[in-house]
This record gives C-alpha cells, structure tokens and sequence, in this order.
C-alpha cells in the first residue's frame, strides 16, 4: 500500500513514500543481505567528529526465536500485538561519550537519530518496512541486550514486508490506511528569528 506524503513541491519518493507501517507479512523473512544493507546504510550516516556513537542490537525471528521473543517483550502491549509479525527488532542506542577522549558528547543522540533514520529510508528501497518505537521497558531491553550504562536506549524498531491490506484486522487495517498528516511547514520552519514565517503557500 503507498500512503505518499502530500508536500507542496515534489520531494524523492524514497521520502515521500516511506511511512511507519504497523502490518507486516508474518510468511516473509529479512535476508541477511538485506539486513546488512540496512545496518551498512546506518554505519554510513554523519556523526560529530565521525565518531559513530550509535550502537544497534539486532534479534532476527528466523535464526534465534528465543532471543526475539524476549525482545518483543520489552515492548508495551500496544506495541507487542502488531510488532508480533515483524521478522527483525532493534534496539537503538547512544553513547554518551565520545570515543577518542571520553567526555560527554551531547550530540550522540542526534547522530544516532541519523543513522535510525538512514536504516528507515534503507528499508523503504529495499521494499521493506521500518517503524521506530519509544513504547518499550528500558530497564528490561538494557538487561536483556546487556548495554552497558554508558549508552542510552533511544528506542526499538522493527522491520518487515508490509502486509497486504486483504490479510490485515479490520482494527489495524483502520491505522493503515488512516491518512497520514504533520503540522504546516511555517510551523515548523523559521526565517531567521523564532515564529517568522519561512516560506509562502506554493
């Protein structure tokens, strides 16, 4: 299903089309060429001084079940009934320091958000889905993955094949295919001082 953003110019489909679907297609799996695709997109995105602060914990349903279902877990219920179907889960973290010198690095979420977000638009070409989800137990996935306490837990993401609407719950089907929607660019955009408007309706 193609849900494209409605954006006043055109911007590249590989943007306009990639969504966060919640229905995945229980029968396919991720490939390890593919999963490597993704995590390759994520490596390569830009980080302050390069220092690649991001570090992702991966569980695939295929080859270990066991360590899956215990990820799925870590997720809230909401989550957990539709996140069932998806083959792969991530956990996505953010080193607080930086590596060549140890200090803080405040800027470690913000390129770990790139790098998330690099794997989305990955997924998005490779004909998969991404959905990127802050509902989750800290504590427990910090446990289960044995994060040390120097990186935060950003959030938790899933990937698979989107399901065909037909094979969707009328509940789910209705999230699916509800229109997606953001706020007005000069809402969100400034012209050089706070709240001036930035651009003008095309």
């Amino acid at each position: 299903m193609k849900k494209p953003a409605i954006t006043q110019v055109d911007i590249h489909p590989l943007l306009a089309e990639r969504w966060s679907s919640r229905a995945y297609d229980a029968s396919k799996s991720v490939t390890q060429e593919q999963t490597i695709a993704l995590l390759e997109a994520a490596r390569w995105a830009p980080s302050c001084f390069g220092d690649q602060p991001w570090r992702f914990v991966i569980w695939n349903k295929a080859t270990d079940p066991t360590g899956w279902q215990q990820a799925l877990e870590c997720l809230v219920p909401g989550n957990q009934s539709w996140v069932q179907d998806a083959p792969l889960l991530m956990l996505v973290t953010a080193d607080s320091l930086f590596t060549h010198n140890g200090k803080p690095n405040r800027w470690g979420q913000y390129d770990t958000g790139a790098a998330a977000e690099n794997l989305c638009l990955q997924a998005e070409a490779l004909g998969l889905k991404a959905h990127q989800m802050g509902g989750f137990d800290v504590d427990k996935a910090r446990t289960l993955a044995a994060v040390p306490e120097q990186y935060q837990l950003m959030a938790m993401l899933s990937v698979g094949y989107p399901a065909a609407l037909e094979n969707i719950n009328d509940e789910l089907k209705g999230r699916e295919i509800a229109p997606r929607q953001r706020r007005e660019l000069n809402e969100l955009f400034f012209a050089g001082t706070w709240g001036k408007r930035s651009v003008d309706n095309v």
